[in-house]
């Protein structure tokens, strides 16, 4: 059976060989039409400029600037690290103040841990510290905490960017150690 269809199309490929060579046998309809010349006209084109303008335009103003809120996409529950004015002197007190005590300039707040954020722990830290002559915090330690150990680390962070006009007496600038601050740690809301 199967050399019997190889056969046959043996015979079918054999037999189409004079098919494309052959002319082709009585009438066939030519339906192709061609088309006449034509001749192709190129449109110029002029670029025309734009009109001038008769006056200028008026001067754009900015709009105000509103104050951004940093706190517009904050979530609900807020907090806040109150930092309370310093306790006391451990060095005394000092009567003679004639040239100026040591004042504080600036007081970073404290960054809320966020471990205590999410238990909603609250509490303070009652850091002392040392104000140097030239304003600068050196060795602050945590005199009191509550709760313990959890605040600590973030108070004293915040304690060490404190800046202090320092202690001048006769003017010549002291440091004065013994300085605590109290540093509260509470969620609103």
């Amino acid at each position: 059976m199967t050399f019997l269809l190889f056969w046959g199309m043996q015979n079918l490929i054999a037999g189409g060989n004079d098919v494309m060579s052959e002319p082709v046998k009585g009438n066939v309809l030519d339906f192709i039409r061609l088309k006449k010349d034509e001749s192709v006209v190129k449109k110029e084109r002029q670029v025309q400029k734009p009109a001038k303008p008769k006056e200028p335009p008026p001067p754009m103003t900015t709009p105000p600037m509103q104050q951004s809120n940093p706190n517009a996409n904050a979530t609900k529950s807020s907090f806040a690290a109150d930092i309370q004015s310093d306790i006391g002197l451990s060095g005394g007190l000092n009567l003679d103040s004639g040239d100026g005590d040591y004042l504080p300039i600036v007081k970073v707040a404290a960054v809320y841990p966020r471990r205590a954020q999410s238990r909603g722990i609250e509490g303070y830290v009652i850091v002392e510290f040392t104000v140097t002559k030239t304003g600068a915090v050196t060795s602050p330690i945590v005199v009191q905490a509550e709760p313990e150990g959890v605040f600590d680390r973030a108070a004293l962070d915040a304690v060490v960017k404190f800046k202090y006009k320092p202690r001048v007496v006769d003017g010549v600038a002291m440091s004065v150690a013994g300085v605590q601050n109290k540093i509260s740690f509470e969620i609103d809301g």
